[in-house]
């Protein structure tokens, strides 16, 4: 009886958890064909990846963007449903379908402007912050990320490498097709979304890991918890020199709240150790925003 109930609000939070990733997924994918379409494309201006391959192949042949962004990227679909996983392969054509029919809806709308270098701008803003929103839904709109993951599994390259490489070759082969100029704009637009990608999964508060060794540890622990609010979690260290038992501080804070950290502990102890790294994620425990004072 009692599992009965508690299966109910699992089942519930579970459904929630699915229909926000697809509401991720849809908005993600139709800001993606925004970018495109609005932007991009009717500039002769290209994405990297399969995106950029469908765009060039729209323009040779006529036919709408949608059409090859759907198909192109199916090989790859099947692969990642083999290699990597039935959730992330759903989620992937659930996200490449919406886009295919965002961009075929979006097809007629008229560019919102004709200058090459805000086209570049604004749509690789666009297009960078959908893939974000899309990845971290647990998706992708690019069968060339598929690759790269299982490529990286043989060969001593890293899944960016092998993009990198990739989007290489494609936007080279856009200064044959669209001219020169418009392959550099497409470089300066991938850039662009490539950088708010990671913006949008990082966030705009980064975290950063934190590790101070210092003679007075326990006064700068508590410091750091009455005045960032943040858990402070004990190491036990030996100083490899000296061989003495030294307490280590590590806590996670973010990135506007470094400077203030940095004070805190100087004011404290001037000759204390600190080192300072970036996290992609974090979950749970005591990370909660406070004030800075």
């Amino acid at each position: 009886m009692v599992e009965e109930i508690l299966r109910g609000p699992r089942k519930r939070t579970k459904k929630r958890r699915l229909l926000m990733r697809a509401l991720a997924i849809i908005i993600g994918a139709m800001l993606v064909a925004v970018g495109l379409e609005i932007f991009l494309v009717p500039n002769n201006i290209i994405d990297g990846g399969v995106t950029g391959l469908s765009i060039m192949m729209s323009h040779l042949t006529g036919l709408k963007l949608g059409l090859f962004l759907f198909i192109l990227n199916l090989p790859f679909l099947v692969i990642g449903y083999n290699q990597i996983g039935k959730t992330f392969a759903i989620s992937t054509l659930f996200g490449v379908a919406v886009m295919s029919v965002g961009t075929a809806l979006l097809h007629d709308v008229p560019s919102l402007t004709e200058d090459l270098l805000l086209s570049a701008v604004f749509g690789g803003i666009i297009v960078g912050i959908g893939v974000g929103l899309v990845i971290r839904a647990g998706g992708s709109l690019d069968g060339t990320e598929i690759v790269a993951i299982l490529l990286t599994k043989k060969s001593p390259f890293s899944v960016g490498e092998v993009v990198m490489f990739f989007n290489l070759f494609i936007l080279g082969s856009a200064g044959f097709i669209f001219g020169w100029d418009r392959a550099m704009y497409s470089l300066i637009a991938y850039y662009i979304a490539y950088k708010m990608i990671d913006l949008t999964m990082v966030g705009l508060e980064q975290s950063r890991s934190v590790y101070i060794i210092s003679e007075q540890p326990d006064e700068i622990g508590d410091a750091l918890a009455a005045q960032l609010g943040r858990g402070i979690t004990y190491l036990s260290g030996e100083g490899g020199y000296s061989g003495e038992a030294k307490k280590v501080i590590f806590c996670v804070i973010t990135r506007l709240e470094e400077a203030k950290l940095k004070s805190i502990v100087e004011e404290i102890d001037s000759s204390a150790f600190l080192a300072i790294g970036h996290i992609h994620d974090v979950s749970g425990g005591r990370f909660k925003k406070k004030n800075i004072h």
